[in-house]
């Protein structure tokens, strides 16, 4: 009866594989989303503002790292949670495959989410003429939580490895 739970207990963990599957979804729904903004852009590309230029690219440049970072979670946490991706010889594997543990993986998801929030306060700043002071410093009190909670993050892993 101890083998039966425990083996059926392992198995779940193939009830991750669809919500990776999902995220991958998500993803092809980011990628629409880019190149929507994209056609929106270049043909308006000489009448546009160079600072509202700047604010749209900012966006893109956002949309690309919550790209990144959803590529990341996704094949990190199935290699590390349900199964090792068999990858033939001859075809290309990114360099990070098979190295990130659910420790890094942490670290890494809250640095891109530092990163995030960084580009989106700067859009922020960009158009601060346009925000009321006080939600202003709303968005630095939150951005400032995401910073301090991945140093902690990145402390307390550091501590627990030494």
């Amino acid at each position: 009866m101890e083998r039966f739970i425990e083996n059926a207990m392992y198995a779940t963990r193939w009830l991750l594989a669809p919500i990776y599957i999902g995220l991958s979804l998500g993803l092809l729904a980011l990628a629409l989303k880019f190149f929507q903004e994209i056609v929106h852009i270049l043909p308006n590309v000489f009448a546009m503002a160079e600072s509202d230029l700047i604010l749209v690219l900012l966006s893109l440049i956002d949309m690309a790292l919550v790209g990144g970072l959803l590529v990341m979670v996704m094949i990190s946490g199935y290699e590390n949670f349900v199964s090792q991706l068999d990858i033939d010889e001859g075809k290309e594997k990114l360099s990070w495959l098979g190295t990130m543990d659910s420790s890094s993986l942490k670290m890494k998801v809250a640095a891109s989410i530092v990163a995030i929030s960084s580009i989106h306060l700067l859009r922020i700043f960009m158009d601060a003429k346009n925000v009321d002071p006080e939600h202003l410093m709303w968005y630095v009190i939150i951005h400032m939580t995401f910073v301090i909670s991945a140093f902690a993050m990145g402390y307390l892993d550091k501590l627990t490895k030494h």
